[in-house]
């Protein structure tokens, strides 16, 4: 075993909602009663891996309380507790809270002392006690989310104002063509003041405040040191793209998946990211009229509205991913170096592409904003970490995966493990430790 002395984590260990004084804990090299690894990987020469935790359900979203206590939403089972002993392994687990369609989103403010979680449709909030890990005082906070193809909701306090709170929803369809409206509640992630919710909770299309919209799925959004949101999206599927009369199949690299600045929520509104009209490069071969990756484009450009359209109006993607990769999760660590990302993995694309973790380095600029190191066109801006060995055979039949691990949650652990990441496989939820080597 590796092993550490005390630490304190900073007051915005970023990703992981901890603010607290928490006790170092070794790397274990495995821990009793904890299955294999169920599926094959490859590992990056300066990283390491072990499982830390198996036999959860459809493991979706990982944070830490105060006290250094994982806590996990486990889809549809509902939010788990996990504790941990003197040897870095999992010592106790129980349910926190049961059942009640909870599904994906998580959070807790700052002092630890609030958690929220969602269903589809509804954000929830609880009274938390870490000491004890007890819930109380059950409140709804919005109801009314669109049900639809995207089920998953991201729940995230903002952590220099944490009266407010960002929800996302996804579109209800691959072109999702009412969503143009923001008032559709859907593509969207909007801000909720909770020193104001109204009797009943709010209603998620007709109240809060819009942050960002034309965001076709954008499921993962974390806050860097200075408080601006990057948000990564999942783009649409079977794409075609007509052009001087000829209709082409370019589904299989474009369009990209996005790395999205969204802005602060202390200060932004309204912003409008393109979908769903507008997507984003990432193969250029596939266009004719010069576009790089990175920029957006129409399916079916005409005189009035075009790619110039687009890239005039909607705002551009930051970096972008492989077509298919389906990002889930993105964190950074402690000093915003790098952003790390897990990919879900594709379903309809062939070969196969995903099912992995990304490092992405980030840089401070000189106004002391931060920003990936990669320009924008960049189609190496990241770096394998984690994989499965053999993504040509993954199989895809809705979250089940025969041979492959679908990577869903990411967060730096306050104990100093490491990179604590989910999987969502229906056979088996998993959650493994990736640690880069002294």
């Amino acid at each position: 075993m590796r092993l550490f002395n005390l630490f304190t984590v900073a007051a915005a260990l970023l990703g992981a909602g901890v603010h607290a004084e928490v006790t170092k804990l070794p790397l274990p090299k495995s821990c009793n009663g904890v299955p294999n690894m169920r599926f094959q990987y490859t590992l990056n020469s300066a990283w390491t891996v072990m499982k830390i935790a198996g036999s959860l359900k459809q493991v979706r979203t990982i944070i830490w309380d105060t006290e250094g206590n994982m806590l996990v939403q486990q889809n549809t089972r509902g939010v788990s507790v996990h504790t941990f002993g003197a040897d870095g392994c999992i010592n106790s687990t129980n349910m926190l809270i049961s059942g009640g369609g909870l599904n994906h989103g998580l959070d807790l403010t700052p002092d630890g002392k609030t958690l929220y979680a969602s269903s589809e449709t509804t954000l929830y909030s609880w009274t938390y006690d870490p000491l004890t890990r007890k819930v109380s005082n059950q409140k709804t906070i919005v109801k009314g989310m669109s049900t639809g193809v995207h089920s998953s909701r991201t729940v995230k306090v903002v952590p220099g104002q944490p009266n407010l709170v960002l929800l996302q929803v996804g579109s209800n369809s691959n072109f999702d063509m009412a969503s143009q409206q923001p008032s559709t509640g859907r593509a969207c992630i909007k801000v909720f003041d909770v020193n104001n919710v109204p009797s009943g909770g709010y209603n998620y299309n007709t109240q809060g405040e819009m942050f960002g919209y034309g965001l076709r799925n954008e499921i993962g959004f974390v806050p860097d040191p200075n408080g601006v949101f990057w948000g990564v999206e999942n783009s649409g599927d079977d794409f075609t793209r007509t052009e001087n009369g000829q209709r082409r199949d370019i589904h299989t690299n474009n369009p990209a998946e996005k790395l999205n600045n969204l802005g602060d929520p202390r200060t932004l509104r309204n912003a409008w990211y393109g979908y769903p009209t507008c997507f984003s490069v990432w193969d250029p071969s596939n266009f004719n009229n010069g576009l790089k990756t990175g920029q957006h484009f129409v399916t079916a450009p005409n005189s009035s509205y075009n790619d110039a359209t687009c890239n005039g109006k909607a705002v551009a993607p930051r970096l972008t991913f492989q077509a298919h990769s389906a990002p889930i999760w993105n964190t950074f660590d402690s000093e915003a170096k790098n952003m790390y990302i897990t990919f879900h993995g594709s379903w309809n694309r062939q070969p196969p592409t995903g099912f992995k973790v990304v490092q992405v380095p980030f840089t401070r600029l000189a106004d002391g904003s931060y920003d990936p190191v990669a320009p924008s066109d960049s189609r190496t801006g990241y770096t394998d970490i984690f994989s499965a060995s053999n993504p040509s055979s993954c199989t895809a039949n809705g979250l089940t995966m025969s041979s492959c691990f679908r990577l869903t949650a990411a967060s730096w652990d306050p104990a100093g493990r490491g990179l604590f990441v989910g999987s969502d496989n229906s056979a088996e939820g998993e959650i493994y430790i990736l640690s880069p080597k002294a």
